[in-house]
Parts: structure tokens; C-alpha cells; sequence
């Protein structure tokens, strides 16, 4: 089944999922401790943060670094295993890492 756009912001769902997904390849494969170095890198930020709520938000802003949203909205689920893409017809979700949910979840344990 083929499904079409339906609203103008439909048109944008493609490259919009495809330029967060890049930016979450950036740190997918690393170690949760390569991840915190990796989100102040990127960011110009200090990572380290006791606040589940704030790490979530953290890797939400690395996943949308230079990301034109057209329209879309982005969040991380509540069980911070993907990143949730609404605002058209329809919906997707990107699949976060084990160790990007560990991030959010536990941080980087010291």
C-alpha cells in the first residue's frame, strides 16, 4: 500500500526524518560515556545532567542540530527509545540506540 501526501507538510516528512537520523548515527553506535563527550562537543554544553528529563532533552537537541522541521514536532518518548516525528497526516518514530536510552535513563554512571 502506497501512501500519498495528504497535506502540504507531508511532503517534508522524508527529509526531515532523514537529516535527524543522520545526526543520531552520530553518536547510535558509541558508549554511553562517548555520547555524553559527544552531546558537549556538538552542543558547546555540559552534558553531564542528574535530570532524566534534561539528558532526554540533551540528545532531542543533538538529533535536531541544523534540522529544518517544516512544520514537523519532535519529541523524545516517554521510554526514551525513539524520537517521535508528528504533525502531518501521519506519524514515525526513529529508533534510539540501547545506549543513547541508557544516556537518557541512568547517565554516565561515575
Amino acid at each position: 500500500m502506497t501512501i500519498h501526501p495528504k497535506t502540504p507538510i507531508d511532503l517534508a516528512l522524508a527529509p526531515v526524518a532523514v537529516e535527524i537520523d543522520m545526526n543520531l548515527r552520530q553518536i547510535r553506535d558509541r558508549s554511553v560515556e562517548e555520547i555524553e563527550t559527544e552531546l558537549e562537543l556538538a552542543l558547546d554544553f555540559p552534558a553531564m545532567r542528574a535530570d532524566r528529563d534534561e539528558r532526554a532533552g540533551l540528545i532531542l537537541r543533538h538529533a535536531l542540530h541544523n534540522v529544518d522541521l517544516h512544520g514537523w514536532s519532535a519529541a523524545v518518548s516517554e521510554d526514551a527509545h525513539r524520537v517521535h516525528l508528528s504533525g502531518g497526516s501521519v506519524s514515525i518514530d526513529l529508533a534510539l540506540s540501547a545506549n543513547i536510552t541508557a544516556f537518557i535513563h541512568d547517565g554516565v554512571r561515575v
